[in-house]
């Protein structure tokens, strides 16, 4: 592990960190009412943004309800939940996609395994567009089920791009507890650091996974509804 977080420091400072958005100055609402998707009434803000570690890990909500079989699991199993919580100050906005990048650490697994063979580190991501968004405070949400902490561990890296329908960077954040990768940086985007090999085995540090959920596909759906916006399928 130390040999891998050396690599990583070695290539980190090569990373970029987050530009700022792109802003026409001086755009002003359209006479027609249009949402406006430029310039700085169109920024976002990010008020909240999720912790990495244990912070992240809930136990899903319980519904009661009758079943044929009851239960399979007697003690509660903890979900990786991602929560990020931001303020728009246009009336409105058309969409905003949020795209997610999350790191976990393959030590940190609660369900220790010696024969399972993984990489140092699982490799997440996943896009959301949320539309129609009225001016104020909303969240923005991704989840991971209990079998991905069990077996891969905690998230040591979070990283959030937001954009609008143009492509447009309106913000952004990453936090990290990985050492060589800095907290603010489009680490995501460094190849040198995505495609690192352990220099005794060759092996890669780095495993790209599926299975970032856009929570209202899940439980975590029922879960304060109203601070979110529709999600665009």
């Amino acid at each position: 592990m130390k040999k891998m977080i050396v690599s990583i420091v070695a290539i980190s400072c090569a990373v970029a960190a987050f530009a700022a958005p792109k802003v026409a100055p001086g755009a002003m609402p359209g006479a027609d009412g249009e949402a406006v998707t430029s310039g700085r009434e169109a920024k976002v803000n990010v008020d909240q943004f999720p912790k990495t570690g244990q912070a992240s890990a809930l136990t899903a909500p319980a519904i009661q309800g009758q079943t044929t079989i009851g239960k399979c699991y007697q003690k509660p199993r903890k979900w990786l939940v991602f929560e990020l919580k931001y303020t728009t100050f246009v009336k409105w906005q058309d969409q905003l996609t949020f795209t997610w990048h999350i790191l976990l650490e393959s030590k940190s697994a609660t369900e220790k395994d010696r024969d399972d063979k993984k990489a140092p580190y699982s490799y997440y991501t996943t896009s959301v567009t949320y539309a129609n968004i009225p001016q104020g405070s909303h969240a923005a949400s991704v989840v991971l089920p209990p079998s991905i902490l069990e077996r891969y561990g905690y998230a040591k890296a979070i990283g959030v791009v937001i954009s609008n329908k143009n492509g447009d960077i309106l913000g952004g954040q990453s936090e990290s507890e990985v050492q060589g990768i800095k907290g603010g940086t489009l680490w995501w985007n460094d190849d040198e650091i995505m495609n690192a090999k352990d220099k005794k085995t060759g092996d890669a540090m780095i495993e790209r996974r599926q299975g970032l959920l856009e929570r209202s596909k899940t439980i975590w759906g029922l879960v304060n509804p109203n601070d979110y916006e529709m999600v665009e399928m």
